[in-house]
C-alpha cells in the first residue's frame, strides 16, 4: 500500500526542474498550476506524490522534502496529506498494534 501527498511550491517550475524531481524521487509524480491558496494571484506548483516504496508516510514526506532541496531558490509553502488507505501506517514504527504494546505479567 502507498502514500499519497502533495507539495505547494512557492513557484512554478521549468521543464527541467520538474525533471530533477522526476529524478530525485522514487515516488510517481503529477505536476500541476496552481494558485497559493493565500493569495489567488501568486502561481505556484502543486506537486502530488504517490509513493508504493517508502515504508511510512513520515519517511515519504521526507524523500519529497529532500528531493525538492535539490532545486536551489525553492521553498515549499504547503503540504496537503489526504487521508490514506486503510492498511497504510503513517508512523515510524511499521509494527503491528499488537506487537507495539508492552507485555504484563
Amino acid at each position: 500500500m502507498g502514500h499519497q501527498f502533495a507539495l505547494i511550491l512557492d513557484r512554478e517550475l521549468t521543464e527541467q526542474e520538474s525533471v530533477t524531481l522526476k529524478e530525485r524521487s522514487s515516488a510517481d509524480l503529477t505536476f500541476a498550476g496552481a494558485a497559493l491558496p493565500t493569495d489567488a494571484s501568486v502561481a505556484v506548483t502543486r506537486v502530488t506524490f504517490e509513493d508504493e516504496v517508502t515504508p511510512t508516510l513520515a519517511q515519504a514526506i521526507e524523500a519529497g522534502f529532500e528531493a525538492v532541496k535539490a532545486i536551489p531558490d525553492l521553498g515549499i509553502p504547503g503540504l496537503s496529506v489526504p487521508a490514506q488507505p486503510a492498511g497504510t501506517d503513517s508512523g515510524d514504527d511499521a509494527r503491528p498494534a499488537e506487537e507495539k504494546t508492552e507485555a504484563h505479567s
